[in-house]
């Protein structure tokens, strides 16, 4: 009684500003309440799959997804694969058949090209924890709104607010803003609001804090073993940070948290404990919840055949996101209320609570998707972000040479190696080495032996008077020293220690703890063509380094590390290129680079 006397608590706060006397919206969420089956009731609390990656090949559902629309009027579908039009024209042909409209959801969290195929991805989240200005995080979470906006999503599974505060986590790691939790916060909340704004539902993920893990939740059920008051000083914080802010949704994780439910292998999305008692009582968010996907291991593994998809109502969360078998879920759910676990209450508060949430966001008053230029419209602008986000991010960790870099227009007569770790071919910053001082450029695979290393070394220091390194396409996750060996460790440390080198790191800063001792050491922390030119006009010295450390990477460079200089670099000019008479034919200046 006492549970059910909260549920109908929280639906009555949520749904508060529909009440008014004669309000469209109250009579919307009626009308559509009334005009649903129990069976259709149960199913709009669901969120299903539209296709999957699999070994042989993307496997899209559109038969089934269609016929799950037309028997059981499901409440949401959640997007991953495929272009930008068949996405669109998929959206329009299951919101034309759908009873109810449906809520379109995605895990976006940079962008829908994290998704889709031809869509450009934004930046990943712990290179925007790098920049020093909120604003530019703001404009990146408005930008992602519009790219839902036009391809017709209504839900966007990000930002991720989980504190990164363990470099071996398997699953979030560069998915986080960083260490700090009060960065992860207001710049989670910055993100949040920058959807929200245009329109499109924000989702903080994943409750109550999946940073400190060293088990992949797709995979098995990771434990916490922290007490409430450890997890209350830095796991909770950005979660209780955003949900004051006014989120509207958030995802629940699938972790063992023995101080919230010491119930054995309770996983925390299907945990009455977490949900209701935690969130909802304690913390008193009362909006919209998401399980995290209940086909994971981490919850399947012990609940299979519809049983998480009741625990997950019986926890109290409103959508059942990727709950697998809809039929076999809606009658475990039915058999659930017939044995007194849950109640036709039960599922009338959540359903006019994912209702309100339909009537809020526009689902009231759809229109098909314009399937015209909808690849370039989604594209645009994302290439101009990503220039403003690498430029605010690049970190200079240590310089210890002024002479060696910014490079001048006539180190084109010294001789230059760009050593290239993890690729075989030219990429933006080698051609560019190339192209502008006739760097020889030499391809390392991450397979060399110690004598390759050894001879390489020697011919090298014997041959060049600058040494550039970049350390390129190694693993994004800790495993294995992110599949960089031994032999490629060893041989950028003995060139930095034997020759005039520095080292630009272009990937996950947490790699960077193979090389603390690097004289000239720069975090780039992704790969993409972009970071690659605006890392290379950084060692022109046409830009400044504005970046620092989202996390710790050693004891030398901790979470803030970063040389931010008070005055721009000035690259290196000819005096004839600026209308000046040289003093000498090698004569040079420096022209002070503008912000």
């Amino acid at each position: 009684m006492i549970k059910k006397i909260v549920l109908v608590f929280i639906c009555c706060i949520a749904t508060s500003f529909l009440w008014a006397q004669n309000s469209p919206a109250q009579k919307w969420v009626d009308s559509v309440f009334a005009s649903l089956t129990p069976d259709q009731r149960i199913a709009q609390l669901m969120v299903v799959r539209l296709s999957e990656r699999t070994s042989t090949g993307i496997l899209f559902y559109d038969k089934k997804v269609t016929e799950l629309v037309k028997k059981y009027n499901i409440g949401g579908v959640c997007l991953f694969q495929g272009s930008p039009t068949l996405q669109a024209a998929t959206v329009n042909s299951l919101q034309a058949i759908a009873k109810t409209p449906i809520m379109m959801c995605i895990d976006g969290e940079n962008g829908l090209g994290m998704r889709f195929d031809s869509i450009i991805p934004l930046n990943r989240q712990m290179m925007m924890g790098a920049v020093q200005d909120e604003t530019i995080i703001y404009n990146y979470g408005k930008l992602v709104g519009e790219q839902c906006k036009r391809a017709g999503i209504h839900v966007n599974y990000a930002p991720v607010v989980d504190v990164n505060n363990n470099p071996n986590n398997p699953v979030i790691n560069d998915r986080s803003f960083g260490e700090d939790k009060y960065k992860v916060a207001s710049y989670g909340i910055a993100y949040m609001k920058g959807m929200q704004d245009v329109g499109v539902i924000a989702c903080a993920k994943h409750f109550p804090g999946h940073g400190d893990v060293d088990v992949d939740s797709h995979k098995d059920l990771p434990v916490i073993n922290k007490t409430i008051a450890q997890l209350d000083s830095l796991e909770f914080y950005p979660f209780k940070q955003i949900f004051k802010a006014g989120i509207g949704s958030v995802m629940i994780a699938h972790l063992s948290i023995p101080a919230i439910d010491n119930t054995p292998n309770k996983p925390t999305s299907i945990s009455y404990k977490n949900v209701t008692e935690l969130m909802r009582n304690k913390m008193g968010y009362q909006g919209l919840t998401f399980t995290d996907a209940l086909e994971m291991q981490g919850v399947k593994k012990f609940y299979p055949d519809g049983e998480a998809s009741v625990e997950s109502i019986i926890a109290g969360n409103d959508m059942l996101c990727l709950p697998g078998d809809v039929p076999m879920s809606i009658i475990k759910i039915k058999e659930a209320i017939k044995k007194k676990k849950l109640s036709w209450a039960d599922i009338e508060t959540h359903c006019r609570k994912v209702l309100v949430a339909k009537y809020q966001y526009g689902m009231a008053n759809l229109q098909p998707v314009n399937l015209t230029n909808i690849t370039a419209d989604i594209n645009s602008n994302v290439n101009a972000m990503k220039k403003v986000i690498a430029e605010n991010a690049l970190t200079l960790l240590n310089k210890t040479d002024d002479v060696f870099f910014p490079l001048k227009p006539n180190d084109a007569l010294t001789k230059i190696a760009y050593v290239s770790l993890g690729t075989s071919t030219d990429n933006e910053f080698s051609k560019k080495l190339r192209s502008e001082y006739k760097a020889d450029v030499f391809y390392i695979n991450y397979k060399h032996d110690a004598g390759r290393v050894l001879s390489l070394v020697e011919l090298i220091k014997k041959r060049y008077k600058k040494v550039i390194i970049g350390v390129h396409n190694y693993a994004r996750v800790p495993l294995n020293n992110f599949g960089i060996s031994s032999s490629a460790v060893d041989l950028v440390t003995q060139l930095q220690n034997q020759t005039n080198a520095i080292t630009f790191v272009f990937g996950n800063p947490y790699a960077i703890k193979n090389w603390c001792n690097a004289k000239n050491l720069v975090a780039c922390y992704e790969d993409d063509t972009i970071t690659q030119n605006t890392a290379f006009e950084f060692l022109q010295g046409k830009i400044q380094a504005k970046g620092k450390l989202p996390v710790t990477v050693c004891d030398k460079y901790k979470f803030g590390s970063g040389l931010v200089s008070s005055v721009f670099f000035y690259p290196w000019q000819k005096p004839m290129v600026l209308g000046l008479t040289p003093l000498s034919s090698k004569a040079l200046i420096r022209l002070p680079t503008m912000p």
